[in-house]
């Protein structure tokens, strides 16, 4: 999603390897009464300062200097931010570092969020550790390389003909221009290898031998890519909502096309089986026709002047990561098609699509990472061929997501290889993953289970939405506290280890307010950029 949430204020800047008040032991938990110390040289006294809120009043924050290219440890530095919430049990199990996905999403907030959502005496053993990586945030230099590239009405996404290519051409040049202008010096040091070495300096910092690590989305591959570098400093690894590491991330933003399109074709039938409340018929195809005819309107007289095509599908997609938000975009849906109504698609647009300053800051970081992090074509020819091969297919996200990607067909600097995660000295890893995920397809996580020898795969059968754990599915919950707890994995005989049956899909009644504030609604409005 594009909504960001709110970043913390009030970090105190501090050097590399004082930011621990009580470092974690790397071996089993130990008696916080009676903390194993770390050496001076790697932590000192804690500099955390409070900076918590209503919802999170534990909250602390610091900074980390790291270097900005780690083969140069004595050449410039940059700063990181991070946030904690201090372990209160007699027992502590050391740091737990959670990274909400990406790339470019904030992850200050998650952290009081993983430790109030997670049981209470599963969460007061650990520190639990958020960090804005590299770029993002408050963290310091910040990108945000074109602010208001995505300010209404843009191009209309689907490039029907030469002109319309031609302007969503010149505004991806545009944008790689300007990052390539504004951060020449570190643009090719903002990449998934170099935030991984990052999560290693906060080890270092915090006074651990070894960290827990719980990403979703793009952060299950920045925990991969953590785990292959530093396979002994890992003690416990969770992964959820899988990013496939074998095709990132030309490949990975295709497959993705389809995936949102069957999910988008799921709304259209939720809205179908609702026709009572909708009144757009009681057949998927007649709705998603009305859809349709919808999107070629607002091409031509943008509703509010805000919301053309293309600002219609940034609003609607957010309704393929989470399924919580149905009510609400079928009401704005509703209200357009019967008459015309702007005013809730607009309210819709601005709650789910529109993107504010620190959504600017999280789409340079998502470009910036994902351009650098391995190749791309650099023909437009081969993007035009495959998007519209993708489209006859895939109709409702592809153009979208093409234009979304296109600055890394110019970007600026040349590109890594992807990391191979492969790895066989890890201790048991956790991975959860829905079969009908969109933004990470469910085969994603099937090869992560696989290339992580040992690691266990719960599944929820039947789910849609992404990043599941901590979102209301008692199932899930339970193994994710029980391998917190104490390492326990559930072990099956095949593809998944444990299968746990997805949600009821939400009822109409629950729209609007309901629809936006419950646990799962929450965390989506903390997952990473786009991802």
């Amino acid at each position: 999603m594009r909504q960001r949430a709110a970043v913390l204020c009030g970090a105190a800047v501090i050097a590399a390897g004082t930011v621990a008040a009580v470092p974690a032991e790397a071996g089993a938990p130990h008696s916080a009464s009676a903390p194993h110390l770390a050496s001076t040289s790697q932590a000192a006294k804690s500099r955390w300062e409070k900076c918590g809120t209503a919802d999170y009043p534990t909250l602390q924050c610091a900074s980390l200097a790291v270097p900005l290219d780690h083969a140069r440890p004595e050449g410039k530095r940059i700063t990181l931010a991070l946030s904690r919430v201090p372990h209160t049990a007699d027992t502590y199990q050391g740091p737990l570092l959670v990274n909400p996905g990406g790339p470019g999403g904030s992850g200050l907030t998650l952290a009081g969020f993983v430790a109030s959502s997670l049981p209470a005496e599963v969460a007061a053993q650990y520190d639990v550790i958020g960090f804005d990586p590299r770029g993002v945030g408050r963290s310091e230099p910040a990108l945000n390389c074109l602010p208001g590239h995505f300010d209404p009405v843009r191009p209309d996404s689907l490039p029907v003909t030469p002109a319309v290519e031609r302007a969503n051409l010149a505004r991806a040049k545009s944008f790689a221009g300007a990052c390539g202008e504004k951060y020449a010096d570190v643009l090719p040091y903002i990449d998934t290898v170099s935030t991984a070495r990052d999560v290693d300096a906060i080890r270092r910092a915090l006074g651990s031998e070894r960290i827990t690590y719980f990403g979703y989305s793009y952060g299950t591959y920045l925990g991969a890519v953590y785990a292959k570098l530093y396979p002994h400093r890992v003690r416990r690894l969770v992964l959820d909502s899988v990013v496939d590491p074998t095709d990132v991330w030309h490949d990975a933003n295709l497959d993705q096309d389809h995936a949102f399109n069957d999910r988008h074709q799921a709304f259209l039938a939720w809205i179908a089986g609702h026709h009572a409340t909708y009144g757009l018929g009681t057949d998927p195809e007649r709705v998603e026709a009305a859809w349709y005819a919808m999107r070629t309107a607002l091409a031509k007289k943008p509703a509010g002047g805000k919301v053309g095509a293309a600002e219609l599908e940034d609003t609607f997609i957010p309704g393929g990561y989470y399924n919580g938000y149905w009510p609400y975009l079928a009401e704005a849906f509703a209200a357009y098609a019967h008459d015309e109504t702007a005013g809730p698609l607009v309210e819709a647009y601005e709650n789910f699509g529109a993107v504010d300053a620190s959504g600017d800051n999280g789409y340079s970081v998502y470009t910036a990472v994902e351009c650098r992090d391995a190749a791309w074509p650099r023909d437009w020819d081969d993007w035009r061929d495959d998007n519209w091969d993708v489209y006859e297919k895939a109709p409702f996200m592809t153009w979208n997501n093409a234009w979304y990607n296109a600055p890394c067909a110019f970007w600026p600097t040349d590109s890594r290889r992807p990391v191979d995660v492969t790895n066989h000295e890890l201790p048991p890893a956790l991975l959860f993953q829905a079969t009908g995920d969109a933004a990470t397809p469910y085969e994603g996580g099937v090869t992560v289970h696989r290339l992580l020898r040992g690691s266990s795969m719960v599944v929820e059968e039947g789910g849609g939405n992404h990043g599941i754990t901590l979102s209301g599915n008692a199932c899930l919950d339970k193994h994710l506290a029980a391998y917190l707890a104490d390492g326990t994995v559930p072990r099956g005989d095949g593809e998944a280890d444990a299968v746990c049956p997805a949600l009821p899909a939400p009822d109409p009644p629950q729209s609007k307010a309901a629809s936006t504030s419950s646990r799962g609604s929450t965390l989506h409005g903390l997952l990473g950029f786009r991802g």
